[in-house]
């Protein structure tokens, strides 16, 4: 199992902040890993709700239908869904007050059989590389609106 975790801290109120994170339409302006989203897309998340997206990771595009887990308006929105090979992957985004605005964070996970060994750690390694770029462009995103 894989796992990764990352932040950024925003000069933005933590409710502005969620209604860009917690926004499916707003994924492609600034998720990395985003490719499209299939089918129909929810104007917001809720309790239950499901989306197919199309995510790049290593080069390797993979569908995940995505189910929606938690949902606690304004600070934690989780998904988790099963992709290619079984590979199942859980992410929960968060945002919270800090520092002189709000942090905003993706903690990660990514589990089965392929998910071992030199391909764990490369799916971490490329993970962890576009949390952190997807924060960047989150950041930016934020700034500008």
């Amino acid at each position: 199992m894989g796992r990764i975790s990352a932040s950024v801290e925003l000069p933005a109120t933590p409710e502005k902040v969620w209604a860009e994170f917690a926004d499916p339409n707003n994924f492609e302006k600034w998720l990395t890993i985003h490719t499209k989203w299939k089918g129909d897309v929810p104007a917001r998340f809720e309790l239950g709700a499901q989306v197919s997206e199309v995510v790049t990771m290593l080069g390797m595009p993979n569908t995940i239908t995505w189910t929606v887990d938690e949902y606690a308006e304004p600070s934690k929105l989780v998904i988790s869904g099963t992709g290619m090979a079984g590979v199942k992957v859980s992410f929960a985004l968060s945002v919270q007050a800090g520092g002189a605005g709000a942090i905003a964070a993706i903690d990660a996970e990514f589990s089965g059989q392929m998910i071992v060994g030199a391909l764990g750690k490369a799916v971490e390694k490329d993970g962890k590389k576009n949390l952190d770029s997807s924060l960047e462009n989150f950041k930016q995103l934020v700034g500008a609106s």
